[in-house]
């Protein structure tokens, strides 16, 4: 009994897709046969006839392939999982000039409405997708579109045949019925095979993505060094400049005091040792920040390791032996490993911690897991934003988990090599 609800459901639900995936393939052959209509209506005695039909069906299929290919790849998306990137090229800023003149990519325009008008119907129309798509049309209804009517078609013969009389009405009916329902829970499926392959990027649309992409990092990597730059300067000069600058006038001061004042002379020389170390230590935790020396000296694992003792947490670190990767990957990981354990002390109230770092013959693999509050995210300006951006330089990618109540599990992954 229950092996025969669920094939009744499935069939159910398969007789649905097969049906919404017809629809939307056969739109734009609906409009072709609308426009062949249209011509035979008006006859081809009027001389004009071939006119309507041709517009007809240049305006249906343009207007319909984005629309269709968008529905496909939401069915596709929420019935198996599978995400078809849409390639399409998006619109950039619109600038106003200093000659009060909005620069939108291609030329200027006096205002703002005209500019962004004038950039959506170029980028809308220069767009190489729209070539895929109306390739994409004309693929579609001859195969996906074509099996998925079967199980409707089916339907239709069984309806038609029993309001017909004769003979052979009843067997067309079982059969045209019989196909509907060994069809629909299949008849749907041809469609995702055929949409990744004919609507996914191609190459040169994939390779514009990808400079767009590497553009925006560049200008997000150089805003950020020159944050980390002014950082710098900021706490040289108002840390480490600032006491040398003292240092400097407390011996001058002990020197004239030599003669007249030795134990004052002494005084200012112990208070300059003093602000020497301090100085010292000011300059080591600045050098710390910047890049540690474990890190430099003994690698990523031993790094992560010394930095585990240091946070206030019962930290496990689980670490393949030996693992070394070029410095820059290691700066990378290093320091978001740091930004995950400082978030887990500061906004998770985390009691524990564990670290996990392999190599899985593609790339560094880092898992950091507390048991905090949870309720992670990467906001825009946040820190694990921050963390996503700096591991985009290197193609590196950062999933989040971090359900409400925790634990908060980080999982971050770099291709590269290991030395």
């Amino acid at each position: 009994m229950d092996q025969l609800k669920a094939r009744a459901a499935c069939v159910g639900v398969g007789f649905v897709r097969s049906c919404a995936v017809a629809v939307v393939s056969m739109l734009v052959p609906a409009v072709w046969a609308a426009a062949v209509a249209l011509g035979i209506a008006w006859g081809a005695a009027n001389p004009w006839s071939w006119l309507a039909p041709l517009v007809l069906v240049c305006v249906g299929t343009l207007g319909l392939a984005r629309p269709v290919c968008r529905a496909i790849r939401a069915l596709v998306a929420r019935w198996t999982g599978t995400a078809i990137p849409a390639g399409y090229r998006q619109a950039g800023p619109v600038t106003r000039m200093s000659t009060g003149y909005w620069w939108n990519g291609f030329g200027y325009e006096r205002t703002s409405r005209d500019a962004l008008l004038d950039q959506k119907t170029r980028v809308r129309w220069r767009d190489p997708a729209n070539w895929r798509d109306l390739r994409f049309m004309a693929v579609l209804p001859c195969t996906a579109g074509l099996v998925a009517c079967l199980p409707a078609a089916g339907v239709a013969a069984a309806v038609v045949a029993l309001g017909m009389t004769g003979r052979v009405a009843l067997p067309v009916g079982a059969l045209g019925l019989a196909v509907a329902v060994a069809a629909a829970p299949y008849a749907w499926r041809p469609v995702e095979p055929v949409a990744v392959r004919f609507l996914r990027p191609s190459p040169a649309m994939a390779l514009a993505d990808r400079v767009a992409e590497l553009t925006v990092q560049r200008a997000d990597t150089t805003v950020a060094q020159a944050a980390e730059i002014r950082r710098i300067e900021r706490d040289l000069h108002d840390g480490a400049q600032a006491r040398l600058v003292g240092l400097g006038l407390s011996l001058a001061t002990a020197e004239m005091l030599m003669a007249s004042d030795p134990e004052q002379a002494r005084a200012l020389m112990r208070d300059a040792r003093v602000g020497a170390a301090a100085s010292l230590a000011e300059l080591r935790e600045l050098v710390q920040g910047i890049s540690p020396p474990v890190l430099t000296e003994r690698g990523l694992v031993d790094a992560v390791r010394a930095l585990a003792l240091d946070v206030p947490l019962d930290v496990t670190v689980g670490a393949d032996d030996g693992l070394r990767l070029e410095p820059p990957v290691e700066s990378a990981v290093y320091f978001g490993v740091a930004e995950l354990l400082t978030n887990a002390v500061r906004h998770a109230g985390a009691s524990r911690a564990g670290v996990s770092l392999t190599h899985d013959g593609v790339g560094i693999v880092v898992e950091v897991e507390d048991d905090g509050r949870g309720g992670a995210d990467a906001r825009p300006g946040g820190g694990l934003a921050g963390l996503r951006g700096r591991l985009a330089v290197f193609d590196g990618t950062v999933e989040i988990a971090s359900p409400v109540g925790g634990p908060t599990r980080v999982r971050m992954t770099v291709p590269c090599e290991s030395l």
